[in-house]
């Protein structure tokens, strides 16, 4: 009778009333046991341990080697002439020592977790982080261990080799930051002085047709260049290029009655016509994207917006300063012209900082 009593007990666990069936329930799946631990040969072997720890001090050294012939071909390789050749040897030598010094971090730090580092297994249990004092010793206590697991305290030569290598990696970029300023010269001067003068046409970009006043309509945009630049592209195409990344303008024209000028620049446009400087006072990329309605102009390298009817000043992003405006009037013939140059250094505002 007791049979039949189990009997019915199970059916009753196991009965689904969707279906009508008796159905078995399988045993829960176990965890499985971690598998048995193999230790490494530099486990049991002190001189293969020896041997582990120089080769990882060995590859961070290399790291630093690296480093320093990225610096020095920087040196070895300079890229003044502007000739192919040079650029490329430039960029592959210094691509080469950077590249090391990475890699030979990389694999030291590598080599170290799988053949010094404690290998051993354990399990680690979740629960609930609170923020008790036992909490905060535990914490403490992980960092202990870890130091004591990684021997990262103890083991003088690999901590050591890896800082000066994570110092001497740095020191690369730190060198190529050199090559942005330009060499031998004042930037504050070279940015000051640009080609346009005083009654210098405005021209198309790149044709260099002048400009005349009557062809400049509400709402259109005009990429300028002074007259004589077109002229210098044929005879110097270097020469030309220096010049027209510190000279290119951009023009618009909208209603006289939406403009608004500053006092001391009463008469530095010319029937609504203003003409501001393309290079952006962040970093100096080109500010070409105008937006009719509004009157505002983007650069697309990091978003800075510039007012157009409000002496191009600075409405977003990290530009520090408006741009430069160029005063513009119009000759006997009806051409637009420069009343003279920029009035201040075109450009990045951190070429202004003595």
């Amino acid at each position: 009778m007791a049979h039949e009593d189990d009997a019915t007990d199970l059916e009753r666990a196991n009965w689904q009333p969707s279906s009508g069936l008796a159905v078995a329930v399988p045993d829960p799946v176990q965890t499985p046991d971690l598998p048995p631990h193999r230790e490494r040969m530099t486990d049991k072997d002190p001189a293969a341990m020896r041997r582990a720890v120089r080769t990882v001090y060995t590859l961070f050294y290399l790291s630093v080697a690296g480093s320093i012939w990225a610096i020095a071909a920087y040196m070895i390789f300079p890229i003044e002439d502007g000739s192919i050749g040079s650029i490329r040897d430039n960029n592959l030598f210094i691509g080469l020592g950077i590249a090391l010094a990475l890699l030979a971090i990389g694999v030291g730090a590598l080599h170290w977790s799988k053949a010094i580092m404690s290998d051993k297994e354990f399990v680690e249990h979740r629960h609930p982080t609170r923020g008790k004092d036992s909490t905060r010793a535990a914490a403490i206590k992980a960092f202990v261990d870890a130091n004591e697991e990684s021997g990262f305290g103890r083991r003088t030569m690999i901590r050591n080799s890896l800082f000066i290598a994570l110092g001497a990696s740095i020191l690369p970029g730190l060198t190529l930051f050199r090559g942005l300023a330009p060499m031998n010269e004042n930037p504050v001067t070279l940015l000051e002085e640009t080609m346009w003068e005083k009654g210098m046409r405005l021209a198309h970009d790149p044709s260099g047709r002048p400009i005349k006043a009557s062809d400049v309509t509400l709402g259109s945009a005009f990429h300028v260049i002074p007259e004589p630049l077109a002229d210098l592209k044929d005879a110097d195409e270097k020469a030309y290029l220096n010049a027209k990344a510190k000279a290119i303008v951009l023009m618009v024209r909208m209603p006289q009655d939406q403009l608004t000028e500053a006092p001391d620049r009463k008469g530095w446009s010319y029937d609504g016509i203003v003409a501001y400087s393309k290079v952006c006072t962040h970093v100096g990329c080109p500010v070409g994207l105008y937006e009719q309605q509004t009157h505002h102009l983007l650069c697309p390298c990091h978003q800075s917006q510039f007012d157009i009817s409000d002496g191009a000043k600075v409405i977003f992003g990290p530009a520090a300063r408006p741009l430069p405006q160029l005063p513009i009037t119009v000759d006997d013939e009806g051409y637009l012209i420069a009343q003279s140059g920029f009035n201040e250094p075109v450009g990045p505002s951190f070429w202004e900082r003595h």
